[in-house]
């Protein structure tokens, strides 16, 4: 297990992160920005908050994941359960205006699904603080065990 780091690179940030966004430059730009990350991510527009949520692969998505995600999102393959979290999703996304982001950590897909349904009960604040959260989460142990 690595110690967080006192400083990273826009190219390393947007590996723990899926990709360039506001976020991860402004995340550049500060000393230990993962241990700071949280609160940086309250400073960020709605705007921003939704494109470093939507940066993540979609959980339960067979293309286009890296291979951090492939290895996090676990194995379950049942395309009742792929069929299930892609519709899950889609209402999670209309619903919300942005992707669910959860820290599956291993867990099997279908794990995730009753989860992502008691998710889509909450409200957008709530739903927008707990992405975020969770968005960080997933950074810090990918940093950890890379």
């Amino acid at each position: 297990m690595r110690e967080l780091p006192r400083k990273l690179s826009v190219g390393e940030l947007a590996e723990l992160f899926e990709g360039r966004t506001r976020f991860v430059e402004l995340l550049a730009e500060a000393e230990n920005p993962l241990a700071h990350a949280h609160e940086i991510a309250t400073t960020l527009t709605d705007a921003e908050k939704r494109e470093v949520l939507d940066a993540h692969p979609p959980i339960g998505a067979g293309k286009n994941l890296s291979a951090r995600s492939q290895a996090e999102q676990g194995s379950d393959d049942d395309p009742a359960v792929l069929a299930e979290l892609a519709a899950l999703n889609r209402t999670y996304e209309e619903r919300f205006g942005f992707r669910f982001v959860v820290f599956v950590n291993g867990r099997p897909r279908r794990a995730i699904v009753p989860i992502l349904k008691e998710h889509l009960e909450r409200s957008r604040e709530q739903e927008l603080a707990t992405a975020l959260d969770e968005l960080v989460s997933i950074a810090e142990a990918r940093w950890r065990n890379s």
